[in-house]
């Protein structure tokens, strides 16, 4: 290790009256900024879900789960705000269907929601391992297909 660390630091020439400076490498002329964060995170996980993409149409996963998670990870299910801006129910009957008061989109239904998001604790522990509960589809759907495939 200490021979790989002198190769990495043998290039590097000190200045003795130059200031050093951090660099940005997605944006070298603005720096930083949230926004140039945001786009990263954001990039990366349609990144590892286009990776995941075999494991969604993988011959031994049947037809109808495939197309179930297709339609989730795409926010094309029939949940009550996406039926509502189609225009077929009322703002008032958008609140979820179990009980908590919430507005029912997909990921309320499978992540946030009281009522249902529990069972996610009940799954990983009859799958025998650990994780951390995530705020949007994306994550949790990565999160387990780096499961099923290690």
């Amino acid at each position: 290790m200490l021979a790989e660390c002198r190769a990495i630091i043998s290039n590097i020439f000190l200045q003795p009256y130059v200031s050093d400076s951090w660099q940005w490498h997605p944006d070298h002329v603005g720096g930083y900024s949230v926004r140039s964060g945001y786009a990263i995170l954001t990039s990366q996980d349609h990144q590892l879900l286009d990776d995941a993409q075999s494991l969604i149409w993988h011959p031994q996963v049947p037809s109808k789960v495939s197309i179930l998670t297709w339609r989730l990870l795409r926010d094309r299910l029939p949940t009550k705000i996406n039926l509502h801006d189609r225009g077929i129910l009322p703002v008032t009957d958008i609140s979820c269907v179990g009980g908590c008061g919430h507005i029912e989109t997909a990921n309320h239904l499978f992540i946030l929601c009281d009522f249902f998001g529990d069972i996610w604790q009940h799954v990983r522990s009859w799958l025998g391992f650990s994780g951390v509960d995530h705020q949007n589809i994306g994550a949790h759907f990565i999160h387990f297909t780096n499961y099923s495939v290690a």
